[in-house]
């Protein structure tokens, strides 16, 4: 039986990191770190420089690497992403299946929380498909959502009223939400907002949230959507890859 930790780290900053998070990296018996290529090394760094960190000396938890297998490019995408976990699903397997033969504790660092639009959770429940007896637990992390309102000193919603969050996907594909007031866009491949008439919005977008480099704007939608759009080109082609999220909220 492998005993499976899904520990969130937050979005870049060590500090972040809850103590329970801490006791788990520590509990462990083996630590999967996966590689996404060279254009988003910061993540693995990040994930390195907290076992670094926050491993004790004491501690025998060993630490591996692995390259993340690619998702395919395609029309169907929610076929192209049902293959790709299916894929992750196996390379975890094989990993914990040869590194730890007997059983143990394996623990994975996921980048913000593991409920909010990551698909850690989904990935481990198919497991028992690939032949691995798994319990899995999660060690909540602070979400970029949580990041983005802190750094704004904004709250997630307008008084009494209800937030819906999507994705930039939906947003274009289906505009604004007819019911919310307030709307959080996560996983935007840039600019879904600009399927939106801006009159009468309000945006607080971030970037890097959590990290050094974070990068903050906000203001009428009509009157930065421009400078974001702007903003996010520089930094993407600058440091090869971009995170960020934003709320929207009629005025």
């Amino acid at each position: 039986m492998i005993h499976l930790t899904l520990i969130g780290i937050g979005t870049g900053n060590p500090e972040h990191v809850t103590l329970a998070a801490v006791r788990a990296l520590n509990q462990a018996d083996l630590i999967l770190l996966p590689r996404k290529g060279e254009a988003k090394s910061d993540l693995v760094d990040l994930r390195r420089l907290l076992c670094r960190d926050l491993l004790e000396a004491s501690s025998r938890t060993r630490v591996v690497e692995f390259d993340l297998p690619r998702r395919e490019a395609r029309a169907d995408y929610l076929g192209a992403v049902d293959e790709w976990h299916g894929a992750i699903a196996g390379v975890w397997a094989e990993l914990m299946a040869t590194r730890l033969p007997r059983g143990g504790r394996v623990g994975m660092l996921i980048w913000g929380d593991p409920s909010l639009y990551d698909s850690s959770l989904r990935i481990a429940q198919r497991l028992g498909d690939k032949g691995q007896a798994v319990e899995i637990r999660v060690e909540p992390g602070i979400t970029s959502l949580q990041a983005l309102t802190a750094a704004h000193r904004i709250p997630l919603n307008a008084l009494a009223e209800p937030v819906l969050i999507t994705t930039g996907r939906r947003l274009r594909e289906r505009g604004w939400p007819c019911d919310a007031e307030s709307v959080a866009v996560m996983l935007d491949s840039g600019g879904a907002f600009q399927a939106l008439s801006p009159e009468g919005l309000s945006i607080w977008w971030g970037a890097y949230l959590g990290m050094d480099k974070q990068c903050l704007i906000d203001g009428p939608l009509v009157d930065v959507a421009a400078t974001i759009l702007e903003r996010r080109a520089t930094l993407r082609e600058r440091h090869g890859w971009i995170m960020d999220v934003y709320l929207l909220r009629r005025m």
